[in-house]
């Protein structure tokens, strides 16, 4: 853990942002206390009184959910003494009172009683939920002697701490700042090479270019598809019955090229959704719409094609609504939503966009029983290692025939050149034959859909609807003559100002990337149920500055990690513990675990043994044998991978729906059945054996022991050894307490292996990573268990 600031740098720091807090308090003081409707009153509604009387259920006929409805009986607009709900709020007789005690809903408390009262009392007002309105762009407050901003990020957080008497955090350490920034934009810690040349780096825009140079890294684009693949609930397993593996692997490449080309959001979308549609649709683009294939299905011969057909439509709804609109839309497959203005008809029109997509020829077996089958429609195509062979062959093809299309070469070259064309020819043709088969969308003649009475598919009865969007986002429009398609779904999903809920929805998840909590915590579900942004200015203006820069993400992750509101330190301020116990307000930076791909990922780089290759093929790290023994259909036999590929990045990792690796399980990844926006962060013991035991924690102990005892220039001795392997797990310099502990285990653990033999070879015998030569076998052993330690440290596994 990083040492607190002392009072003294305290003292300092505060001195120099009285002027600018004061003036920015002065600024925001004159604002007049008027009640928001967003903010104040539709919480209220909604945990209280929606369940009964909202979109999807009214009882006793009243709907509380818009001012017409509201103010026909229910709500006197300026009397509150005359309105019927203030009163059966402030009732305390179960037979009369709201919510009724038989309602198992949160009763209004005293405090929202008064805003009720003063919200009626100021006429009622109704807002359309927060996440539908126009975007705003409001400038934020700039005081004269405000030193502290660098953005407009800086100027919004600093004038709402004014308003709460609080100041901004001292900067972290460049240590801290540098560690923080890599893990952040890479999924990486930085090389001790890569730290002590930031450190070196005097120049004033120093931090500036290293952010700049992070982003254009392939590893950004590795991060980045991580985040990506859960929400889009990538998986290499269909999910359901035999749960056996598909082909889907330059789909996962297409994302990775993606993000490392900075391809624009919006471009990324229609791509996905709709690139078979596109005129003329190259290789990648077609690859991309691999994204309408990633739901769970089934291998199994005797499924009923309806009843799939209904799963598949309802979990797309249910995938797409979440992505780019972070809306409840599955609560609609059975009935009306209850909390947010999302109708049955609705999911059902929202579904028959993608009634084109899939030929329900359930699967075509490769040969009997085996893994994976073909899911037509498939193609081949590269992967990401291919694909950059071929750019070069086929530029040095174009560069030979034009020397022989040009001035005619001398006699004696034309042949040398002509051979050298062959070549190439044949060389693609070879590289052509690497390509790999994926899942695809051709688009077919669309099926019929019906709205299913309760969700049934055997049900018939419902009336045939066509492709529309939610109807309370006003969604682009169809005529007699015309059909809507998925690309007039995903060119709407990204049309900026017309649905301003997707640049939302992207900057609040980029937000939680960044500072630990979205805008809105609640990042998979923006409707009623969720809470008012705590910055919804700054909100908008970053979804505008995503929009207005053409969806470039880079240039936003830009802005949020180069603020100084990022740059502060993370240390724990008492006056913040009852004020802001969650750090939203962001008084200071957040302390995140990192996630489970990270945790590995920052082992085998502290190790040495992070082997990098952009895209190709999957990874399948060591895994307890017996694991897969309940799979069938066929049974499979792991096997672990072996050289480099045992080494890869987390993202290359397969992942097998029904049996997640149990590394990835112990550190709360998701089986990708469905849209994950935000992992849950648990404290198990399985988690702390995972890192303690687990073959790939142990063999990358093993190589950072081996790396301590064969690498620190000589003379070495165990203190100087000691304290470059705390730093290269950590990042920083340890202190003369911290070395001195591990001292002791070092020593302890001498004198335990050369006493047990055996049991260091065992040890020892961990992972497919060779064994430095010379060094004895008790000793690396003593060393492995130091490396255990440091790779277990709270502050390796965590982003301060």
């Amino acid at each position: 853990m990083r040492p607190l600031q002392t009072p003294l740098q305290a003292w300092l720091f505060a001195g120099a942002l009285l002027i600018t807090l004061g003036a920015a308090k002065f600024a925001i003081a004159g604002e007049p206390a008027r009640i928001d409707f967003n903010r104040d009153i539709r919480p209220i509604l909604s945990d209280s009184c929606f369940a009964c009387h909202g979109p999807g259920t009214q009882e006793a006929g009243l709907r509380l959910d818009s001012f017409e409805h509201t103010t026909e009986w229910a709500v006197v607009a300026g009397d509150p003494d005359s309105s019927e709900v203030l009163a059966r709020v402030l009732s305390d007789d179960p037979d009369y009172q709201m919510p009724p005690p038989s309602a198992n809903r949160p009763a209004v408390t005293p405090a929202g009683a008064e805003k009720l009262r003063q919200w009626i009392a100021e006429g009622a007002e109704y807002q359309l939920h927060w996440a539908y309105l126009p975007l705003k762009r409001a400038e934020p407050t700039a005081a004269e002697t405000d030193t502290w901003s660098r953005n407009a990020i800086d100027r919004f957080i600093l004038a709402k701490l004014a308003t709460q008497d609080l100041r901004p955090s001292p900067e972290a350490d460049r240590e801290t700042l540098a560690r923080r920034v890599y893990l952040d934009v890479t999924g990486l810690p930085p090389t001790t090479a890569q730290l002590d040349a930031f450190l070196a780096d005097n120049r004033p825009d120093a931090y500036e270019r290293l952010v700049d140079s992070l982003l254009e890294s392939p590893r950004y684009a590795e991060r980045m598809a991580t985040w990506w693949f859960d929400l889009v609930r990538f998986s290499d397993t269909v999910g359901y019955h035999g749960d056996q593996d598909h082909r889907i692997a330059p789909y996962r490449d297409y994302v990775l090229k993606s993000f490392h080309e900075n391809k624009p959001y919006d471009e990324f979308t229609v791509e996905q959704l709709a690139g078979d549609l596109l005129p003329n649709p190259d290789l990648w683009q077609r690859v991309a719409t691999g994204y309408n294939r990633l739901l769970q299905t089934s291998h199994e011969g005797g499924i009923q094609d309806d009843e799939y057909r209904a799963k598949m439509m309802a979990d797309r709804v249910r995938n797409v609504s979440e992505v780019w609109l972070a809306a409840s839309m599955g609560c609609a497959e059975c009935h009306d939503h209850k909390f947010d203005p999302i109708s049955q008809r609705d999911f059902y029109r929202m579904g028959a966009f993608f009634a084109d997509v899939d030929h329900y020829a359930s699967f075509v077996p490769i040969a009997e029983n085996t893994s994976p089958a073909m899911r037509p429609p498939e193609m081949l195509a590269w992967t990401l290692p291919v694909y950059e062979q071929l750019q070069k062959i086929d530029a040095q093809i174009a560069e030979l025939e034009k020397q022989l299309s040009g001035k005619m070469p001398s006699p004696d070259k034309t042949p040398e050149l002509m051979k050298k064309l062959t070549e190439m020819r044949h060389q693609r043709v070879d590289l052509e034959a690497k390509f790999t088969p994926t899942l695809v969308t051709e688009a077919v003649e669309p099926h019929e859909v019906r709205l299913l009475p309760r969700g049934d598919w055997m049900d018939k009865s419902g009336e045939v609807v066509t492709p529309a969007t939610p109807a309370v986002l006003n969604g682009p429009a169809s005529d007699e003559n015309s059909r809507l398609t998925r690309l007039d779904l995903a060119r709407w999903l990204v049309s900026g100002e017309e649905n301003p809920v997707t640049p939302r929805v992207v900057v609040n998840r980029l937000w939680r990337l960044y500072y630990g909590s979205g805008f809105t915590k609640t990042l998979i579900d923006m409707g009623s149920q969720t809470e008012p942004p705590t910055y919804p200015e700054l909100l908008d203006w970053l979804a505008l500055e995503l929009v207005e820069s053409d969806w470039d993400l880079k240039h936003v992750i830009r802005l949020m990690v180069t603020s100084s509101v990022y740059r502060q330190d993370s240390a724990p301020r008492y006056e913040l513990q009852d004020l802001d116990p969650q750090n939203r307000l962001l008084a200071r930076q957040s302390r995140m675990r990192l996630e489970a791909e990270q945790l590995r990922d920052t082992a085998l780089q502290v190790s040495g043994l992070l082997k990098h290759q952009f895209g190709g093929g999957f990874a399948y790290p060591y895994q307890p044998e017996g694991y897969y023994a309940q799979l069938a259909f066929p049974e499979r036999d792991y096997q672990a991978s072996q050289g480099d590929d045992q080494h890869r990045r987390g993202v290359y990792t397969h992942w097998q729906r029904q049996y997640l690796h149990p590394w990835l399980l112990a550190f709360d990844a998701p089986t990708r059945e469905e849209c994950t926006a935000q992992r849950p962060v648990s404290n198990t013991p399985s988690a702390a054996l995972v890192l303690l035991n687990d073959p790939s924690f142990v063999e990358a102990s093993r190589a950072l022991a081996a790396r301590a005892l064969t690498e620190p220039a000589k003379p070495a001795t165990d203190d100087a050894r000691l304290r470059w392997a705390w730093r290269e797990a950590t990042g920083r310099q340890p202190h003369r307490d911290e070395v001195a502990a591990l001292a002791d285990l070092l020593a302890k653990h001498r004198d335990h292996y050369a006493a047990e033999p055996q049991a260091a070879e065992e040890l020892l015998a961990v992972g497919v990573a060779p064994r430095p030569e010379g060094v004895a076998t008790a000793e690396l052993a003593a060393w492995t268990s130091v490396g255990r330690t440091l790779i277990n440290l709270s502050e390796t596994i965590t982003r301060d």
